[in-house]
């Protein structure tokens, strides 16, 4: 069972931002973020799947009609969507709201017919109360089994899985704890990272000859309020890697309920934001120098977490730098959750038919190699005021959309944060790297000026 490729049954999507709140609210236009799921529409081509799509708030209907307009027959597959708002935006998180609303939780009961499962973004202990009250299995790791996502719990995975890592330590909680790792890690800079930081906003970069020169991912950020944060939820120290150039591999990885073990994705990342730690989007493949130790670092680590009990797709992120003998993985941090590169990865499979070679780290359709570059962060104030309509007839008129012929072109979503932030994300996708760049590079300046 995989939610990239299911055959039948129900996949009630609840794309909950079950996360620290200080932290999202930092993120512009984060409740759209909910609709980074909205891939998992393509897998209505299925005619044996259903679809049941939560949201905080209302999805703008030509958004729908946009992710059906891949499929071969959207009216079939509108029959067999059923979306669920509870209207409510700044209620959040959606999954403690829906809790709390019998007149949703009544609605929702009544669309699960036959074989589902609950499809959560990230799972919380709300998602397991939801899932427990509507007798449905989740495909997710539990949280009895959370802290193997935290930045402690990874560095005790990649110890076991024999996967090199930075030097540092983990679990720690006062400020004395922070103070003596700090002096034991070699190098003038650490990297102080909490346990359950998101997109690279829980990490702080200290200069150890000069405490002036902190810098702090997330804006308004004090020593004093990042120590209060260490102390109610943990904290790794790690040595900074001053190596350059230095690149930000990822790995994708999916453990089924029966317990096989596969990692399905490698990433390139793009980092970005004033400390240059935040997440911007990705390019697929990654680059072949490191690609299979990436990949091969990656499903140590699956096999690992396979056998702790770890269900659902989850992601690994990575350092790579040039060594004396080609190039050396080091494992950064383990994301036990649907991430940045989920969304991308799943549009361009569904939308392509490809399927990932393991052997060579290459999404095929076909004989015909499969490449991509996507953002989450297209921002621009000339985008403000526009409706997710718009911006797909554009695309098309354009041309910049996407040939059905050719399996090429772009995939946008976030389509709901464009009318208010001027935001929107896209992945792009190509025959050739050099293809898929042009298009990405193309579409910015399109719609972002750059």
């Amino acid at each position: 069972m995989s939610i990239f490729e299911p055959v039948e049954g129900t996949l009630v999507v609840v794309p909950s931002l079950s996360l620290p709140q200080d932290e999202l609210r930092r993120i512009t236009g984060v409740r759209s973020y909910e609709e980074r799921l909205l891939f998992l529409l393509l897998t209505l081509r299925e005619p044996g799947v259903k679809v049941i799509y939560l949201s905080s708030a209302p999805i703008d209907p030509d958004i729908i009609d946009y992710y059906f307009s891949f499929l071969p027959d959207p009216d079939d597959a509108a029959k067999r969507l059923t979306l669920i708002t509870l209207d409510d935006p700044w209620s959040q998180p959606l999954t403690r709201n829906l809790l709390s609303r019998p007149d949703a939780m009544e609605q929702l009961r009544s669309a699960i017919d036959g074989d589902a499962w609950l499809v959560p973004f990230v799972l919380s202990e709300l998602e397991e109360e939801l899932a427990s009250s509507l007798n449905v299995p989740l495909y997710g790791p539990a949280t009895s089994l959370s802290y193997y996502g935290s930045k402690s719990g990874a560095r005790e995975v990649g110890h076991e899985a024999g996967v090199p890592m930075p030097r540092g330590f983990g679990d720690l909680r006062t400020e004395v704890e922070i103070e003596e790792a700090m002096d034991a890690v070699p190098g003038d800079r650490v990297i102080v990272k909490l346990n359950d930081g998101y997109s690279g906003l829980g990490n702080v970069i200290v200069d150890k000859g000069d405490r002036s020169l902190t810098s702090f991912s997330a804006a308004g950020e004090t020593w004093a309020s990042y120590i209060a944060k260490i102390q109610e939820r943990g904290a790794v120290v790690e040595e900074y890697i001053e190596h350059r150039p230095l690149y930000y591999p990822s790995a994708l990885a999916c453990i089924t309920p029966g317990g096989d073990a596969r990692v399905v994705a490698t990433h390139d990342q793009i980092l970005g934001g004033d400390s240059g730690q935040v997440y911007q989007g990705c390019t697929f493949p990654a680059a072949e120098e490191y690609r299979a130790d990436v990949g091969a670092s990656a499903a140590r680590i699956a096999t690992a977490l396979a056998e702790r009990g770890v269900v659902g797709v989850f992601g690994m992120d990575f350092f790579a730098l040039k060594a004396d003998a080609g190039y050396a993985a080091l494992l950064c941090e383990i994301n036990l959750r649907i991430g940045g590169t989920t969304h991308p990865f799943g549009a361009a499979m569904l939308t392509t038919g490809a399927a990932y070679d393991a052997a060579t780290g290459l999404l095929m359709s076909g004989n015909q190699p499969k490449f991509y570059t996507a953002t989450d962060n297209c921002a621009s104030v000339s985008l403000r005021g526009r409706t997710p309509g718009e911006i797909v007839r554009t695309a098309e008129r354009l041309g910049v959309g996407f040939d059905p012929e050719r399996r090429t072109g772009n995939v946008f979503h976030l389509l709901g944060a464009v009318p208010e932030h001027g935001k929107l994300g896209f992945t792009s996708i190509g025959n050739s790297r050099e293809e898929a760049d042009e298009l990405h590079a193309l579409t910015r300046r399109l719609y972002c000026g750059r």
